[in-house]
């Protein structure tokens, strides 16, 4: 029996599994929290490092042949000449580079131009837009920069001793802008328009080729983003859709190709398994229904949001709730407000908005989910990620509105559980027992799995109600 390793270096925390290499059964578990302030937007790589040593304490690791690496996405690791750190790395959740971002827009010639050149549109978060504002608001740290890594890229680089190559892997290249998943090949002269020069850009492997081996003879695989990592972990498939049910929302969804988007909805990412995971963003999804409950004084909070919502009726009494509380993404209505329309006497009870708010939020994910399906992505199954996944409502609604199966994985550490897998496959790919196209077929994500039934023309009514609505106060939206 071989025994692998992933962690899951996250924003916050390090999660660490050990699991067996045929069936990923989990051995051993570590967990250590990073010693940063927790909305950080500026980290020394080293409290990583050092959470990574604490999750790893007390002999976890002994016996392992590999590890797999995940992390946060969309940090920006900036080096010099000699490999040292700039300055402190710029993290995903740093939102300063907004107006860089639309200054690259503008300066490439514009949306569209952007999505055929890298697939995506530049987003604050992204490393490109990150540069811009370096070469911006800090000049003299920005002519220094010689090397641009990623969280995860640093990480594996530290693990096998700082070598002279660097790596990364095409999942993570992918949220950089200025990767292409649908050519498979980095765009310098996007990097040199947005830091003023040319850097240094880790290697892109393939998802089961092997980063090195460390000095003490552990094999490292390629390594991954969150993202692609949980994919990875969850088992994710072709036909396979994942919603994800934050603050805002993601529908993202396993394809065989790169989409790219001229009005820049979808994100071309990569995925770990050589596949593509195209994503369409909201803005708004559960901060609609912790709105609502707020506003119909609920102490219960969700849970008895839930609740309420079950006592009405689909269409909630002809009650309409556009949820676009922060603008939106999807559709393109960054300016917006959010709309609640139908109001008529017989419609105005609690019971009533609160099933707006869940039918609202699951149909403006259901309106992304039909950005991806009208490019040609197959969506059977959908799998929904979140704390908001295990409320009644969002259960009882969600297979009807979305017209597909729907599955509820039960919680667990899927980006370090992807990452296990990712280091097993490299790990098996080395000793000529596993093919470097297939990752190894462990069991799949316990879950609850919930089917559209007859609900399904329900469903439709439902969507044809708020699609109505929509093109009412948004006509064109989507057609834009």
């Amino acid at each position: 029996m071989g025994i692998v390793a992933g962690l899951d270096s996250s924003s916050g925390f390090t999660r660490i599994v050990v699991c067996d290499t045929e069936t990923g059964a989990v051995l051993r578990q570590g967990y250590a929290t990073h010693p940063i302030e927790p909305k950080a937007t500026e980290v020394d790589p080293q409290a990583w490092l050092l959470s990574l040593g604490e999750a790893a304490s007390g002999g976890l690791l002994e016996g392992v042949q590999a590890i797999g690496v995940s992390a946060q996405q969309h940090g920006l690791v900036p080096l010099d000449r000699q490999g040292a750190l700039v300055r402190p790395a710029l993290v995903g959740n740093d939102k300063r580079a907004q107006v860089a971002a639309a200054d690259l827009v503008e300066a490439f010639g514009g949306r569209q131009a952007w999505a055929e050149a890298v697939g995506c549109v530049p987003q604050a978060a992204q490393p490109v837009a990150k540069l811009r504002w370096l070469a911006r608001t800090e000049p003299e740290a920005a002519a220094r920069v010689a090397m641009v890594l990623q969280p995860h890229d640093w990480l594996v680089w530290q693990l096998l001793g700082r070598p002279v190559r660097r790596t990364t892997d095409r999942g993570a290249a992918s949220g950089t802008g200025y990767w292409s998943a649908g050519t498979g090949a980095y765009r310098p002269d996007l990097v040199e328009l947005a830091l003023g020069h040319q850097a240094a850009l880790p290697e892109v492997l393939g998802p089961a080729e092997a980063a090195g081996m460390t000095p003490e003879g552990l094999l490292i695989s390629a390594g991954t983003g969150e993202t692609m990592a949980a994919a990875l972990g969850l088992g994710l498939g072709t036909g396979d859709a994942v919603v994800s049910l934050g603050a805002s929302g993601s529908v993202m969804a396993v394809h065989h190709e790169a989409l790219a988007d001229p009005r820049g909805m979808i994100t071309a990412f990569a995925d770990a398994a050589g596949m593509h995971l195209p994503v369409v963003h909201t803005s708004n999804a559960v901060r609609a229904l912790r709105g609502t409950a707020e506003m119909l004084g609920l102490d219960g909070g969700l849970e008895e949001l839930s609740a309420l919502a079950l006592k009405s009726t689909p269409g909630a009494s002809g009650l309409v709730l556009l949820p676009y509380l922060e603008g939106e993404r999807t559709p393109q209505l960054p300016h917006t407000a959010g709309t609640l329309s139908g109001l008529r006497r017989e419609s105005m009870k609690p019971e009533h908005l609160a099933r707006a708010a869940f039918e609202g939020m699951l149909c403006s994910l259901a309106d992304a989910m039909d950005v991806l399906r009208g490019r040609g992505v197959e969506v059977r199954r959908v799998f929904l990620l979140g704390a908001a996944a295990e409320l009644p409502a969002v259960q009882a609604l969600a297979p009807a509105i979305f017209g597909a199966q729907v599955v509820v994985p039960q919680p667990a550490d899927y980006a370090a559980l992807g990452a296990a897998r990712q280091a097993a496959w490299a790990l098996g790919v080395s000793q000529g027992v596993l093919s470097p196209q297939t990752p190894p077929a462990w069991q799949g994500a316990a879950a609850q799995v919930f089917e559209p039934g007859e609900e399904i023309a329900v469903g439709q009514a439902v969507r044809q109600q708020y699609g109505a609505t929509r093109e009412q106060l948004h006509p064109g939206a989507f057609s834009s």
